[in-house]
């Protein structure tokens, strides 16, 4: 018999440490009140001046130039200007460049800003067109993306570690924050006297991992918020005291949020055997509907949004990567003994949460439940048999709160279409409605398929107590049981029966193929025998 790794029994029984943490953060610091063109004039007035003019803008920006430079002299900062950048690799370069400045200050327990990199970027500033009548004269402004000058300010936090805020020059003066989650929760683990052992960009193991999780629980919008004003009152910026009165400040909202679960198992061939495993039973889930519902939302046909999965190996490493619209979902092998599932979230509103800072825990909640649901997902497919009782209680009809309703018989066409569509919906925790449900199926079977049908099938179903109704709304969740059954149906048909009904052909191995060719002929000369051939 051949062995077959299932990933419930590597889940179950050789798990060593299973931790959630935010990971990555890049924060937008904008400032609210010099958002759209008719704010600039406000602001000039705010200046004492009477006229919106691009030369008093301008002057503060060359303020600021100047400052930088003295800061960084003052306080022997090196000033790190990089070539024209590559887009898609700036961002590793740029850290490359100040890695060994980070690592200096690590080691001598030194915290400041330890390197400044000067960039060339493309960022959303304002720009002034002159208007004239007679001999009035006024600009209007409006924003556009350009290429201007930015500064980045790393700095060694004694919370966060790493991390850097970065200044555009030109008005309105945009500013990102950047910090890492995992570092913030490896200080104050070693402040609260826990135990561990590290991993890249994570924790290795915890002798007390209830203790570590709870640190990790700890991060919120207030550590986030204090990092940002202890780093803004230290650094040079183009905004004065004056202006911070007046009601220009920078605020910090979500650009980027990465949400981790690190499961690292006891022993790395363990983890080798799972992802393999993984890649194998989940190779078809990077389909349009089934990234969409890993986010707890529908596609519909307007949707024009990209959906991208893909599985590739550079190298021995494998990784699994499920896009949908600004977000995605990666899967991956972390030093060859923990899996990583990482919920990248690029816009907020993806899952439905506005992005002000105050909003991190609700996104960082949905998210975990990304994580959670796709793990869980992944459970289902491999750990899917139904036992005989409730198998023959769905083929025959069914008479539950007085209703009556008819059987969901494996192999008509009806009922595969709707465990094939229930599927693509099995982890969607806020549910389907008819409408989102009828598309799937109505695909599947390949003809017309009306709401008063998808309304008869959703009945069927949760009279078998396979979905349930969620109170209050039109919208319905798979149980258990229905979610079980649904995987079961449709690998059944799929990937047992069509290829053994198949097997009589390529690609069917030739020592199968040979061996039904001997089991057809010993029954034909059966046949043949018995005198049963066909009638003439």
């Amino acid at each position: 018999m051949t062995s077959v790794v299932n990933i419930n029994e590597v889940l179950d029984g050789h798990v060593a440490l299973d931790l959630a943490c935010i990971d990555r953060l890049y924060l937008n610091a904008y400032v609210p009140n010099l958002q759209v063109g008719g704010q600039v004039e406000q602001f000039c007035r705010h200046l004492g001046q009477p006229i919106s003019s691009p030369a008093v803008i301008q002057k503060i920006g060359n303020r600021f130039r100047r400052d930088v430079d003295a800061f960084a002299m003052s306080h022997n900062i090196p000033i790190l200007h990089l070539n024209k950048p590559d887009r898609s690799r700036w961002d590793d370069r740029k850290l490359d460049h100040v890695r060994p400045h980070l690592e200096r200050a690590e080691a001598a327990g030194r915290h400041g800003v330890v390197a400044i990199v000067a960039a060339q970027e493309f960022q959303w500033v304002f720009g002034a067109t002159k208007k004239t009548k007679g001999k009035a004269v006024w600009f209007d402004w409006n924003k556009a993306e350009r290429r201007v000058s930015c500064y980045y300010f790393y700095v060694a936090d004694r919370e966060f570690g790493p991390g850097f805020i970065k200044i555009c020059t030109y008005f309105p003066y945009p500013a990102k924050v950047w910090l890492n989650g995992h570092e913030w929760a490896k200080r104050q683990a070693r402040r609260a006297r826990i135990a561990f052992t590290e991993l890249s960009n994570g924790f290795a193991s915890c002798p007390r991992p209830e203790r570590l999780q709870a640190v990790c629980d700890r991060l919120g919008p207030f550590d986030i918020q204090a990092f940002f004003d202890r780093w803004i009152a230290r650094i040079p910026t183009p905004l004065t005291p004056a202006d911070s009165q007046a009601g220009y400040w920078w605020e910090l909202s979500m650009r980027q949020v990465e949400v981790s679960r690190t499961l690292v198992f006891d022993d790395p061939r363990r983890a080798r055997g799972f992802f393999e495993a993984l890649v194998a039973d989940n190779v078809g889930i990077g389909r349009p509907h089934e990234v969409a519902v890993v986010f707890a939302r529908q596609v519909r046909k307007t949707t024009k949004e990209p959906f991208r999965a893909r599985i590739f190996s550079p190298g021995t490493e494998v990784k699994m990567d499920f896009s949908y619209k600004h977000s995605r979902v990666k899967q991956y092998l972390k030093e060859g003994r923990a899996l990583r599932i990482e919920t990248v979230i690029n816009k907020p509103w993806d899952l439905t949460i506005r992005s002000r800072i105050e909003h991190l825990p609700e996104l960082v909640a949905k998210a975990r439940q990304v994580n959670d649901r796709l793990l869980m997902i992944e459970r289902a497919g491999q750990g899917c048999a139904i036992g005989s009782a409730l198998f023959e209680r769905i083929h025959q009809p069914y008479v539950r709160e007085g209703q009556r309703t008819g059987a969901l018989r494996f192999g008509d066409s009806r009922a595969m279409a709707l465990a094939g569509s229930l599927c693509c919906v099995v982890h969607a925790v806020t549910g389907f409605t008819n409408q989102s449900l009828r598309g799937l199926v109505a695909g599947l079977l390949g003809t017309d398929y009306s709401t008063h049908q998808m309304s008869y099938d959703l009945r069927r179903l949760r009279l078998h107590g396979l979905i349930t109704r969620i109170p209050h709304t039109n919208t319905y969740a798979l149980t258990p049981e229905g979610q079980r059954v649904a995987v079961f149906y449709t690998k059944l048909h799929r990937r047992l029966l069509a290829p053994l009904l198949d097997a009589d052909q390529p690609p069917a191995p030739l020592e199968l193929r040979r061996a039904l060719s001997t089991i057809d002929r010993a029954i034909t000369d059966y046949v043949t025998n018995a005198r049963l051939g066909t009638a003439a």
